[in-house]
């Protein structure tokens, strides 16, 4: 079942964050532009209230929740209720399909990662944001979540891990760059990324569709 209770109950909560960790989220926001193309048709999965998808002009959108489609829908995004693991596209539609904090709440990743390669183009870039479970960052995180009415149910990955399911998955070429450095309240300016992953709390990787690939006849 998608985890949606949270996110229908405590929308002023999910927004505050964001105000509240302003630089923390502009910092995740410039990790996440750097991969995006200048052009391509470009969808968000697990896109919430579209505080992603909104500032990097990404407009389409899918979630199970739909209080939180209303607000991305009230941002001019075009939103379709549904879960990742069952995506309501035809194959190789888009140029480009984010997934930002979201695998943590998916109940199936592989499958997710099975449906953004139908949809995309071959070639195609795939671009995963995540909490890297094995970050400083990511420690806090899990050992706190109990505390956070979002992330109670979470299950979270480390970046290896969502590496692998992407190489698994024929993804190939890819990419990574981390940010958010240190506690989350002491963040006073937009932090730079930087290659790689082990520091950074918040990692994103690219990754292309093959061209060819069996999967691509799914569905």
């Amino acid at each position: 079942m998608p985890i949606t209770k949270p996110f229908d109950q405590n929308i002023r909560e999910y927004e505050q964050w964001f105000v509240e960790n302003r630089y923390v989220y502009r910092s995740e926001i410039a990790a996440v532009r750097h991969f995006l193309p200048s052009k391509g048709l470009r969808l968000e999965i697990g896109v919430g209230s579209g505080q992603f998808a909104k500032p990097l002009q990404i407009p389409y959108g899918i979630d199970p929740s739909e209080n939180m489609l209303l607000l991305a829908q009230q941002k001019g995004i075009v939103v379709i209720k549904s879960v990742a693991e069952f995506l309501p596209f035809k194959n190789n539609v888009f140029d480009f399909v984010v997934m930002v904090t979201t695998v943590c709440f998916v109940d199936g990743v592989n499958d997710s990662f099975q449906e953004a390669k139908r949809i995309l183009k071959p070639n195609g870039k795939f671009l995963v944001g995540i909490i890297d479970k094995n970050s400083p960052l990511g420690q806090i995180y899990q050992t706190k979540k109990h505390e956070n009415v979002f992330y109670r149910l979470a299950t979270f990955y480390s970046t290896e891990e969502i590496i692998s399911l992407l190489e698994q998955n024929k993804f190939k070429n890819l990419e990574i760059v981390q940010t958010v450095f240190g506690r989350l309240a002491e963040i006073k300016v937009r932090q730079l990324f930087k290659k790689g992953h082990g520091e950074g709390g918040f990692v994103v990787i690219r990754a292309e569709a093959a061209k060819f690939d069996i999967l691509a006849n799914r569905h």
